[in-house]
């Protein structure tokens, strides 16, 4: 099929590598004309997994391009997928400039499809509010007579993954009304559902659109709630770990979200849930679990700074109290394999020890770039894991990427001023850390302070 995907974002970018893998022709495009030019180097302006490869297979084959004209292709689209941003507005909302500002430019641009072509397939790829497929229907249809149907087909994945995500769904979901419709999304994604088994799922719109807002905040919810418990955990004595294997046995339940940790982040779940609560006060339904759900996750993204607090005994009103302190920071982004440092917890426990007066020292495999953009100077940057650590007081772990639970802890320990470890990840264990003399600290488990 020969398929537009309007935004080279993470998800269009995505998108597009997948589709092309699939065997269908795409054109990528993006109002960015030095992001074109890169992507057309084949060299991806985001990190995920796999996905240079796939860029760089399918510009040599030419199933994949990339251009800065949206009329380009259109005239023998099958689909036309929105991949366009959707921030977060003041109020909490997801702004629909840019998906309602493509909507108008393809409207416009249908003047060059033949009057008896098959109607165009407008997707609505981007996370949006319910009722965004209406609103971008009648703003097409305010500039062609030609035929199309738009589409909600809510994506999915997750960073670090992604590319494994698209290419073996657990399940697609398609919102539209007509069969034409469903044919051409059959079409495009049949390939990955023989290869995974996933299952098809098609409803209406609104129907589609809510899901990818729900599956979101069910997921938060996961991650709020098992947090919450290792708070708990901690005040009465119990160990996390046990509680949540337990717990997941239950085929009710299951064990996925279900790990400890400071927060969520990203892209995705901050935003998903303001824009929910949003929609849940235009129409009524105060959304209280979700409430509860973002209000717990701001208070855990301070759970590693209370510790580092408590444990050198800072005091409210002192000035600069971890002044001559160093500390050793692992992670930045807000998960691992992903340069992502939207809504990080790192960032605020950043921001936390230097307004204590404190040194940090941060290291990072793949978001140290974004960070210096962002904050610059305010930390220093190392190298390597081990070089965060020479000279600090306490090393803190914010990311959990798997480089980290492979460190060599003796060699971590002579760096260090002191066996001092706070570990927001849980990539320890608390009985082999006081073995080897560490004072440690996790979430959810007991404490250990070296003897």
């Amino acid at each position: 099929m020969q398929v537009l995907v309007i935004g080279s974002g993470y998800v269009g970018l995505v998108a597009a590598a997948c589709f092309a893998e699939a065997g269908h022709h795409i054109l990528g495009v993006d109002v960015d004309a030095a992001k074109v030019a890169t992507l057309t180097r084949g060299e991806s302006p985001i990190f995920e997994p796999g996905l240079d490869d796939l860029l760089a297979k399918h510009l040599a084959t030419g199933a994949l391009r990339f251009t800065t004209d949206l009329q380009a292709g259109i005239a023998d689209a099958d689909a036309a997928f929105i991949c366009v941003g959707t921030p977060q507005s003041e109020d909490g909302s997801a702004d629909m400039k840019y998906v309602l500002a493509v909507a108008g430019q393809i409207g416009k641009a249908m003047a060059l499809r033949a009057k008896e072509a098959k109607p165009l397939i407008v997707v609505d790829k981007s996370t949006v509010p319910v009722g965004t497929a209406a609103r971008v229907h009648a703003e097409i249809a305010a500039h062609t007579d030609r035929t199309f149907e738009v589409v909600s087909n809510p994506e999915f994945l997750r960073e670090g993954s992604a590319i494994g995500d698209f290419l073996e769904p657990d399940r697609v979901v398609v919102g539209c009304r007509t069969d034409h419709a469903e044919a051409v999304m059959k079409g495009l994604y049949q390939p990955f559902l023989d290869r995974s088994g996933g299952k098809w799922f098609r409803m209406d719109p609104p129907s589609a659109e809510l899901t990818k807002y729900a599956a979101n905040a069910m997921l938060a919810l996961r991650i709020s709630f098992i947090n919450e418990i290792a708070n708990l955990a901690e005040c009465v004595g119990a160990d996390v770990d046990h509680v949540k294997t337990a717990i997941g046995a239950d085929h009710r339940i299951g064990p996925a979200f279900l790990n400890p940790g400071p927060g969520f982040g990203g892209s995705c779940f901050p935003k998903d849930l303001q824009a929910l609560l949003k929609v849940g006060r235009e129409y009524g339904q105060p959304m209280m679990t979700l409430a509860t759900t973002v209000e717990a996750n701001r208070h855990q993204k301070q759970v590693l700074l209370r510790k580092v607090k408590e444990h050198f005994g800072v005091k409210a009103g002192v000035p600069a109290p971890l002044k001559d302190r160093r500390f050793a920071l692992w992670g930045l982004a807000f998960k691992a394999n992903t340069d992502d440092i939207r809504e990080s917890m790192a960032l605020e426990l950043i921001d936390g020890l230097v307004n204590l007066g404190a040194e940090v020292v941060v290291h990072d495999f793949a978001a140290m770039g974004a960070v210096k953009a962002k904050i610059g100077d305010k930390v220093r940057y190392a190298e390597t894991p081990l070089a965060a650590c020479e000279g600090a007081d306490a090393l803190l772990i914010a990311t959990e990427w798997p480089q980290y639970r492979e460190a060599d802890l003796e060699a971590v320990a002579k760096a260090l001023k002191t066996r001092r470890l706070f570990d927001g990840r849980n990539l320890f264990r608390p009985e082999a850390m006081e073995a080897g003399g560490w004072s440690y600290h996790s979430l959810g488990r007991r404490a250990v302070e070296a003897k």
